[in-house]
């Protein structure tokens, strides 16, 4: 057991949450990359992230990304993982679309994460019955094959997000059609409105739902998200945290974590204590097949 790795990827910024409700969010390339690196040091070997402009607004700026890329690597040689969510929203036509992915292509992330299904995405609060927030997630697989083609077109490893069991089939047809292949790397996302139910159950159902060549992670969104790190860690799973997931170190919504480091702090105490250990970013790589399954075709 003591030999068991976990991949401890941690979330930096997000594109939802802002200052306003945690003051700690990372905005600028070089807040980005000090935060990549506190999240390296304890113990991390991946990072998501979401680019931003210096205001706090969601970027597609192939400057911005790059800036981003070039600061994390000057400081740390984490695996660094971008976004493509809502790279489709906002937009019409398919040159459109593709112009906003250009920074996949360009800075060349080693991995990027690609929304596998269309959903609705909402935030209830039961304090005040109302919606804090809902709309419609749109992925569909005209969108999805194009996100596919820019990270093939750069080399990068996708990173296939499920927020419903449904969305793990989604990737059958893409193997089909030749454009996706293992070893694939699934992402569980559970907590959101719209999506599966966050529970152990539902969580070990995915796991057995995917191909037996594959990895997997649990992406567990606000305070539910410790209970459902523990279950993954018991089902040899690996693991997801970070600001833009959840604030706080606690349950309870108590102790907000002052940074990411904290956060990653946690999940690296509670893999040691089941008998698994962190793993270095060279052993991600070679876990995740960065750098095999998406040979770039320039």
């Amino acid at each position: 057991m003591a030999s068991d790795k976990v991949i401890v990827t941690c979330a930096l910024t997000g594109v939802l949450a802002n200052r306003e409700q945690c003051p700690h969010l990372p905005y600028t390339p070089v807040e980005i990359a000090e935060e990549a690196k506190r999240a390296y040091d304890a113990g991390a070997s991946v990072v998501h992230i979401h680019g931003r402009e210096d205001d706090g607004a969601q970027s597609w700026s192939t400057e911005v990304y790059g800036a981003i890329k070039a600061e994390v690597n000057k400081r740390c040689p984490i695996v660094v993982n971008f976004s493509t969510g809502g790279f489709n929203m906002g937009v019409d036509g398919e040159d459109a679309k593709r112009a906003r992915l250009d920074y996949i292509r360009a800075v060349k992330p080693e991995v990027a994460a690609l929304n596998m299904g269309s959903m609705n995405y909402a935030k209830y609060s039961q304090k005040r019955r109302a919606f804090v927030f809902d709309f419609v997630f749109p992925n569909p697989f005209g969108d999805i094959v194009t996100c596919l083609e820019a990270m093939r077109e750069g080399g990068v490893k996708p990173e296939l997000e499920c927020f419903d069991a449904g969305h793990i089939h989604n990737a059958e047809p893409l193997r089909a059609m030749g454009l996706l292949h293992g070893p694939t790397q699934y992402s569980f996302i559970l907590g959101v409105l719209g999506g599966i139910a966050p529970t152990a159950d539902a969580l070990a159902y995915m796991s057995r739902a995917i191909p037996s060549d594959s990895t997997w992670e649990i992406i567990g969104i606000s305070r539910v998200q410790w209970r459902l790190l523990a279950a993954a860690l018991s089902l040899g799973g690996n693991i997801r945290v970070g600001l833009e997931d959840n604030f706080y170190l606690d349950a309870a919504g108590t102790q907000m974590a002052q940074g990411n480091g904290p956060l990653v702090e946690k999940a690296v105490r509670m893999a040691r204590d089941v008998g698994r250990e962190p793993a270095t970013p060279d052993e991600a790589r070679a876990m995740l097949s960065v750098g095999k399954a998406w040979p770039a075709t320039a």
